[in-house]
């Protein structure tokens, strides 16, 4: 099992994710398309050109997936029952197509489940930072979790 179980997440713990991914100018028009969202910000390059960026910024929720779906592997894969809402999402610097993410993820809080005596929650601090170190993501994010099967 790649994820991890409720017992093995202790608050404190840092994940430092080992994969990476540099997005592509097809990603975020792929992505604005696929979510219906036509603003010009993203997808239109002539448009971006009159603008402070001088180029489209990437999706901030494509950037929200992305540093999320990083994370998974070493934290989630298989022993998530699933997401229980985000907090606190945050885009503190742009992202632009040729940009690396990479992702570290911090366990802030867990608390066993009042309901149901196999599963626990779990808030991660998940962070996205781009290859120059800079913060571009940061969420909190709920997860029920999988007990460790006795």
């Amino acid at each position: 099992m790649a994820g991890k179980y409720y017992e093995e997440l202790e608050v404190g713990d840092v994940i430092r994710h080992d994969v990476r991914r540099t997005v592509t100018d097809w990603d975020n028009m792929q992505f604005s398309t696929m979510t219906m969202n036509p603003a010009a910000i993203h997808i239109d390059h002539d448009y971006c050109q009159t603008t402070e960026f001088g180029k489209p910024l990437v999706n901030s929720v494509f950037t929200l997936g992305l540093v999320v779906g990083l994370s998974v592997g070493d934290t989630t894969l298989g022993t998530t029952i699933g997401n229980l809402g985000w907090e606190e999402v945050k885009f503190p610097r742009p992202v632009f197509a040729g940009d690396t993410i990479r992702a570290e993820t911090e366990v802030i809080a867990r608390r066993e489940s009042k309901s149901r005596p196999t599963q626990g929650i779990v808030t991660f601090l998940h962070r996205g930072l781009n290859q120059r170190d800079e913060v571009v993501c940061e969420c909190r994010r709920l997860a029920l979790m999988m007990k460790r099967p006795s």
